[in-house]
């Protein structure tokens, strides 16, 4: 009698931890385009040193990841990018998580050459808002160092069409028009 008490414990237990190891591996995928999605590595970052845990090992390129309420981050917060990404993204979070401080941080960076570059041409996939319900997508194209003279595209949103936000740094990238 004890051992099967015990035994569906450990089976109720088990199931508790599968079904909320599933919900932290689905959750961030929300974010990244269907084709992508079953392939796609997720991670969990740690705030305290802005590393991670890799929760599903993918066979693509493609990282998500949540940082639902993470520091200098919203209520409901999901992102994927390239694997090749996450040390920008790393340093990403950590100069958002310093608030007012923050775009001293990034401007010293940028000029004294620290600021990590993301891969050319990569995407980042955003899902973000004040719920899961008021969330928007966003994407946008890393284009480091380039400038709308580089690319033949224009340096703000303007005209309606993708243009390059913050041309000639290492945070240069497309704005694709959307929500």
């Amino acid at each position: 009698m004890n051992r099967t008490i015990l035994a569906l414990s450990l089976l109720a237990a088990s199931s508790v931890w599968a079904q909320a190891n599933t919900e932290e591996i689905e959750k961030p995928l929300a974010a990244a385009p269907a084709q992508v999605r079953a392939a796609a590595t997720v991670i969990k970052w740690n705030p305290a040193d802005w590393t991670y845990t890799t929760l599903r090992k993918g066979t693509n390129t493609t990282v998500c990841f949540d940082k639902s309420g993470l520091p200098g981050q919203q209520a409901f917060s999901l992102e994927c990018t390239t694997l090749g990404n996450l040390p920008r993204a790393a340093q990403n979070m950590k100069f958002e998580a310093m608030g007012a401080q923050k775009q001293a941080a990034l401007d010293a960076a940028e000029k004294d050459g620290t600021r990590v570059k993301p891969e050319y041409g990569s995407v980042w996939f955003h899902l973000m808002g004040a719920s899961k319900e008021a969330a928007r997508a966003h994407f946008t194209i890393a284009v480091p160092g380039a400038t709308g003279a580089t690319l033949g595209l224009p340096e703000n949103g303007q005209k309606g069409g993708v243009w390059v936000m913050n041309p000639g740094t290492t945070t240069a990238h497309l704005m694709i028009p959307g929500e």
